[in-house]
């Protein structure tokens, strides 16, 4: 195993040890073996660290990368993005279990530091996600060029709410209603494209 990857399997150790923990150089150097040196060497900021470790997790539980399916229309391939992701959360116990581990390590805990910085990594990593999904799409001319963090934040409010729903005793199919919401959701963002160029500041 070289030297980077030894370095990103003591930081996901740490991470499955405590989610909050903050991967500091000279502990996650510490934990691979590595000097402080060596670890700046292949990620010279924590942010780099951090962030290719969080790439690595979600490539490793979003295998693929459905966008890219040109054998099936842009609609189809956004909703087939949405499903993986939601997929992750299961139903019933297993997303229950999945919404308590949520709870229990970022709402219920006073928001520290650290709980707030672990919780905004993984918050950056689906927003990278959702714009990649949109950016293919604008290369396509399936999406109009433009700001479009307006329909990134739509689209993970819609997928947390969902998997949401998926850990609720509710008393219809959760899977019909969330494939109606889903195909209404995309409809929206090929829809209504990219936010419009902002105003002048009201006084």
């Amino acid at each position: 195993m070289d030297t980077r990857e030894r370095i990103l399997k003591a930081a996901a150790e740490m991470i499955a040890e405590d989610v909050t923990a903050k991967l500091s150089v000279r502990a996650v150097a510490a934990r691979a073996g590595v000097s402080t040196g060596s670890l700046r060497f292949h990620f010279p900021t924590q942010r780099a660290l951090q962030d290719s470790l969080l790439a690595r997790i979600y490539g490793h539980l979003l295998p693929g990368d459905p966008i890219r399916d040109r054998s099936l229309p842009p609609r189809e391939r956004l909703l087939n993005c949405l499903r993986q992701v939601l997929a992750l959360t299961g139903t019933n116990e297993q997303a229950r279990a999945a919404w308590g581990a949520t709870y229990r390590a970022f709402i219920e805990p006073e928001p520290t530091e650290p709980v707030r910085a672990a919780y905004l990594r993984l918050e950056r990593e689906a927003e990278r996600r959702v714009e990649h999904w949109l950016a293919v799409l604008v290369e396509e001319g399936a999406l109009p060029p433009g700001d479009h963090t307006r329909n990134v934040r739509f689209l993970l409010t819609v997928l947390n709410g969902l998997s949401f729903e998926r850990a609720l005793p509710t008393g219809e199919s959760v899977l019909v209603a969330e494939t109606q919401t889903l195909n209404a959701a995309v409809d929206q963002v090929l829809s209504t494209g990219p936010a419009p160029p902002a105003g002048p500041a009201l006084p």
